[in-house]
C-alpha cells in the first residue's frame, strides 16, 4: 500500500491484588513509583502510563504503527510499562475488561474532570469500572472519518465478537461474553450511531447531544467510532481489552482494513437501522465466536468462521497490501482453537474450580505477554 494508514491502540487495564485477586485503587501509587523510577534512571520502558476514570485502572497505548509486527511489540513496551509501575505499587496490572470478583465501591480518580462525571451521572458512574481497547487508525480529515464510521457500522459487532473477554462480573458468570460492553452501553452516548452523511451533521448531532446533557463534552462521545478530538484518526471503541496480544494485534488490523475500505470504496448503497445494528452488537456480546454471528453481507445469521470470512472478503483488498491476509487467517483459526478470552476464562473456571483461579490465570497470562520470567505455570 503506497501510503498505509498507521494504527494505535490504547488499553486499559485492571489494577489488582495478587494476594485477594480483588481489584485495588493504587493508580497513583504506581504513577509515583514509575515518575521516582524515571528520576533515578530505573523506568524499564519509555511507554506512556496514565490514569484512568477510576483509581483501579491503569492506561498504556502504542505510538502509530505501520506493521502488525510493530504493533505486537509495541504493545508489549506498553504492557511491560503498566506492569512494572503496578508491581511497585503492590498489584498486578491485568488485561481484563470488567472486576471478576466482587470489590467494594469502585475510587474516582481525584481529577476534576472525573468528579463532575461522577456528580452528574452518579449510579451510572459507580457501575462504570471496565476496560477496553480503543484503536486510532489514520484518516485524511473529519469529512474521511464520517464516511468511515457510517461504512464501517455494520462490521463493528464482528469485532467485539472476536474480542469478548469479560464473562465475569462481581463474582458471577453473566452469560455473556463481553459484560462490559453491556455495562458501557447504559451511558445515552455509547454504541452504534445513525449514518452522518457529512462532518456537518456529524458535528450537529454531538452539539445537541453535549447540550442536551447525554455528554458532559467530546471527550465522553463513546461511539462505537468516533473522530478522535486528540488525533487525525478516527477510533473505534467497541473491543474488549484483551488478554493475548496477537487477538489484540489481529482486530486492530481488521480496523485498520475496514477503515481503508470504507475510505476508498464507494458508500455503501443501503445504510443498516440503528435498532438492527444494536440487535447484532448484543449477539456479538453475548455469545462471542460459540454462536452464529449477523453476517453484514446477507443480515442473516452465520457461522462465526463463515462470518469472519465475509468480513476478509469485504478487505480482501487491503488486507492484501498491507501483507496481513495470511495473518489473519492464521490468527482467526488460533482463536477459534484455542477459544476467545472468554472461553479461556470460563475454562480456567472449570480446571480451577472457582472464580479467584480465573484471576490467578488471567494475572500469569498477562504477565506472560510482557515479562520472560513470569510464572505461567498452572
Amino acid at each position: 500500500m503506497e501510503h498505509m494508514r498507521k494504527i494505535g491502540v490504547e488499553e486499559e487495564l485492571m489494577l489488582v491484588d495478587p494476594d485477594t485477586g480483588r481489584v485495588t485503587a493504587v493508580s497513583a501509587a504506581a504513577l509515583r513509583a514509575r515518575e521516582d523510577a524515571t528520576e533515578r534512571g530505573e523506568a524499564g520502558e519509555d511507554a506512556p502510563v496514565d490514569q484512568e476514570l477510576f483509581l483501579q485502572q491503569i492506561e498504556t497505548a502504542t505510538t502509530p504503527c505501520l506493521r502488525a509486527e510493530e504493533l505486537a511489540a509495541e504493545l508489549v513496551r506498553g504492557r511491560r510499562a503498566v506492569g512494572e509501575s503496578a508491581r511497585a505499587a503492590g498489584a498486578a496490572a491485568v488485561a481484563v475488561p470488567t472486576p471478576v470478583l466482587p470489590s467494594d465501591e469502585p475510587t474516582i480518580t481525584p481529577k476534576q474532570r472525573y468528579r463532575r462525571i461522577r456528580d452528574e451521572y452518579g449510579e451510572m458512574t459507580r457501575q462504570a469500572l471496565v476496560c477496553g481497547m480503543h484503536m486510532h487508525v489514520d484518516v485524511s480529515g473529519e469529512e474521511e472519518a464520517v464516511r468511515v464510521m457510517d461504512g464501517i457500522r455494520p462490521w463493528l459487532p464482528v469485532l467485539l465478537a472476536m474480542s469478548g473477554n469479560s464473562p465475569y462480573w462481581e463474582g458471577r458468570d453473566t452469560c455473556f461474553a463481553s459484560w462490559r460492553s453491556q455495562v458501557w452501553g447504559r451511558w445515552p452516548s455509547s454504541g452504534p450511531a445513525e449514518p452522518f452523511g457529512s462532518a456537518d451533521a456529524y458535528r450537529s448531532t454531538v452539539g445537541k447531544m453535549i447540550e442536551w446533557g447525554a455528554a458532559m463534552d467530546d471527550g465522553m462521545l463513546y461511539l462505537d467510532a468516533r473522530p478522535s478530538s486528540s488525533y487525525p484518526t478516527v477510533e473505534i471503541r467497541v473491543a474488549d481489552v484483551c488478554t493475548e496480544v496477537e487477538d489484540a494485534v489481529l482486530i486492530a488490523i481488521l480496523a485498520r482494513a475496514l477503515v481503508e475500505t470504507a475510505a476508498s470504496g464507494p458508500a455503501p448503497a443501503e445504510h443498516w437501522r440503528s435498532d438492527l445494528l444494536r440487535a447484532a452488537t448484543w449477539r456479538a456480546a453475548r455469545y462471542g465466536l460459540s454462536s452464529t454471528l449477523v453476517d453484514p453481507r446477507t443480515m442473516e445469521l452465520a457461522p462465526a468462521r463463515e462470518v469472519f470470512e465475509s468480513l476478509r472478503a469485504h478487505t480482501r483488498e487491503a488486507l492484501r497490501e498491507s501483507d496481513d491476509w495470511d495473518r489473519t487467517g492464521e490468527s482467526f483459526e488460533r482463536l477459534l482453537a484455542q477459544g476467545t478470552g472468554a472461553a479461556r476464562q470460563r475454562a480456567a473456571h472449570e480446571v480451577s474450580g472457582s472464580v479467584a483461579g480465573v484471576v490467578q490465570d488471567l494475572v500469569r497470562r498477562t504477565e506472560a505477554s510482557w515479562s520472560p520470567t513470569a510464572d505461567v505455570a498452572g
